[in-house]
């Protein structure tokens, strides 16, 4: 009878530990932040791009396909747009990023064009961990 009883009385003390480690396995701490080096902040632009701009059909780039560079031995993963039908020409935009953290540019011809806004304002917000389209 006396095990029983013991038991009885170490039940309380078990579920207080319990509670407490539970607890200290909880964090207060902010979520983690997208990191900011150079080819992170490329995925995440070359993911945005190809949902929003490509595979949803935004008639805005359907002239256009992407050609992502991420594997870059320059240090400068960037992605390239180039037109549908010739993918061997000269990219009509490039994003690159290069250190850490990320330093962003945008160029070519479709920077001089009305959808220029539009393009930094997405590679802006993908950067900086934002998803979605406009």
């Amino acid at each position: 009878m006396r095990p029983f009883a013991l038991s009885k009385a170490i039940r309380p003390l078990a579920l207080a530990a319990t509670a407490s480690l539970v607890a200290a396995c909880q964090s207060s701490a902010p979520a983690p932040q997208a990191s900011t080096a150079a080819l992170p902040t490329m995925e995440r632009i070359a993911l945005g791009a190809n949902a929003c701009w490509f595979k949803s059909g935004d008639a805005a780039f359907q002239a256009y396909r992407l050609a992502p560079e991420l594997n870059s031995f320059s240090g400068k993963p960037r992605i390239l747009v180039v037109p549908r039908r010739s993918p061997e020409a000269r990219p009509l935009l490039v994003v690159q990023a290069e250190g850490h953290p990320a330093r962003l540019s945008a160029f070519g011809p479709l920077m001089d064009e009305p959808v220029s806004g539009r393009i930094a304002a997405d590679v802006k917000r993908w950067a900086a961990g934002g998803a979605g389209c406009r």
